[in-house]
């Protein structure tokens, strides 16, 4: 017996005939976009889109131009910054030491 499922095997949005049903997909324009590790990428733009800069590489992440001879810088990332990290930043350890006992003396007070 059947399992009842009429639309088992086929994915959301596919009509009896497929794809054909959908029309004519927009006129596309491949461009090749280069990293500084030489990598090519393709994308396609519908034909009257603009085109952007840069394009990131799907291969290493580095950003990648339309300019075989010159591609973009590797962009510096920073490394994740904890909170510990920001707080360093804005205080001393004199600081921290100084809040540290405000704090305890706050506690013991209140004990």
């Amino acid at each position: 017996m059947a399992s009842g499922n009429a639309i088992r095997g086929s994915r959301v949005g596919a009509g009896p005939m497929g794809e054909a049903e959908r029309g004519e997909s927009a006129p596309r324009v491949f461009v090749s976009f280069w990293c500084v590790n030489k990598h090519e990428t393709k994308p396609s733009f519908a034909s009257d889109a603009q085109i952007p800069d840069t394009w990131d590489c799907p291969r290493c992440g580095f950003p990648a131009g339309p300019d075989k001879d010159n591609p973009p810088a590797r962009s510096r990332t920073e490394p994740y910054k904890t909170h510990l990290a920001y707080v360093r930043e804005r205080r001393s350890a004199e600081d921290g030491d100084q809040i540290l006992a405000e704090a305890l003396a706050k506690l013991r007070g209140q004990i």
